[in-house]
Formats: C-alpha cells, structure tokens, sequence
C-alpha cells in the first residue's frame, strides 16, 4: 500500500479513537516511526502531509535526517530508542524529543549535553510500566524519585512519559497507569501505543503515538 494512503488510514483511525474517547483529534500526534526505512519513504510520508517521525539509533538518524530538515523546516525529529551516554551530545544536537531517557547516567549526560550545546530538546522519561527485566526504562517504583532526580539533581526539564508495554499483555492498564502518573506529575506529554494498539492508548491519554509498521510496511530486511 502506498505510504499516502497508509497515513490517511492511520489518521482516519486515530481520528475514530478520540472521537470514541470525546478527545480532540489535534490532541494526538502521530509519530511515524521511520527507523530501518530509507530516506525516500520519508519523503513519501512528508509529501503526504506528515512532519513528526520517530527513530531509534542516533547514527541512523544522524544519516538520514539533517538534509531532510534542511528541505522541511517543520519536521521534528523523536528518539525513541535506547540511547548510550556517549550518544547523548549527539542526540541532543539532533533530535526534538528525546523519548527514552531512563537512567541516572544519561540524564546526566543528557544535562552536560544541552549545557555545552544551549539545545534543550524535549525529554520523556521512559517507564518500564512491566517491570521486565530485558527492557529499558525506569521501574515503575522508581519513576518518581527519578523524575525528581532530572528536576533536581541534573537540572532538566522533563516534558513527559513513555512506555511499552509487555508484549503479551493488556496494554490498558499500563496506559492507564503512565497517564496517572503524567497527571500527577503534571506533564502534559505521553508516548504510548504503537501499530497495534494505538487506538487503546488513546483511550487512555496518550498525546503521542507511535506507528511505524502500519505506515511504512514491514522493515527491510538489514
């Protein structure tokens, strides 16, 4: 299916899901998650209208991106992957919304990185809402004093939350959860739900969704 249509489907499907859920549908960003894809089909999907894509290696992005952005002011850039401290200056320098922040170490990286550079992307505090021990992201009893650990300790503004939720789970009670949390931490961004269940999490809250496969079709082989 051409990447156009693709979109306006997923666009037509997140618009029901508020509609559903008596949100707005400008409430919710759709984030077209390009990684492993080349630069052509992002192209594709900034023909079509779409500006906000999501990638998960720095070096990746770093390829693909900055001559993009060069020909389309309006694109914004998430990093959505697991970030090495020692990438950190680089992600700042290259990325609106860094959506994984999830360690003490980075977030100090991360604060040395937007000091030096003056950038200040946006930062999202990646939960591991399951508690699985093979996935990134802060465990859920520790979320809050990390949050207050980037506030206070390192100095960063945190803007919101991310998680992905255990694959063979309900995804519904960790939305709703991570949205509990932004509510009463008072961060108005929340990153949850991909191609699969996208539509659950805004039911839930979620400002940002992340859909790579529904639009971009299966990754290249790499």
């Amino acid at each position: 299916m051409p990447i156009a249509e693709s979109l306006a489907r997923i666009r037509e499907r997140i618009a029901a899901a508020c509609h559903r859920a008596g949100r707005d549908p400008a409430a919710v960003t759709l984030v077209a998650v390009s990684k492993t894809h080349p630069a052509e089909a992002v192209i594709a999907a900034l023909a079509a209208g779409q500006t906000v894509f999501g990638e998960n290696r720095v070096q990746e992005a770093a390829g693909k991106f900055p001559a993009l952005r060069a020909a389309h002011p309006a694109l914004q850039l998430h990093l959505i992957g697991g970030l090495q401290t020692n990438k950190a200056a680089e992600a700042v320098a290259l990325a609106d919304v860094i959506e994984s922040l999830d360690r003490p170490k980075l977030a100090a990286a991360i604060a040395t990185a937007i000091t030096r550079s003056g950038r200040s992307p946006r930062l999202l505090v990646q939960v591991n809402t399951g508690d699985e021990p093979q996935k990134a992201g802060i465990p859920r009893a520790e979320a809050e004093a990390f949050l207050r650990a980037c506030r206070e300790d390192h100095g960063l503004a945190i803007s919101g939350l991310m998680c992905i939720p255990p694959a063979e789970a309900d995804p519904a009670p960790h939305f709703a959860w991570l949205a509990e949390l932004a509510s009463k931490q008072g961060l108005p961004m929340i990153s949850m739900g991909m191609s699969g269940d996208f539509e659950t999490a805004i039911a839930h809250g979620a400002t940002h969704v992340r859909v790579g496969s529904a639009i971009f079709g299966a990754r290249p082989p790499v």
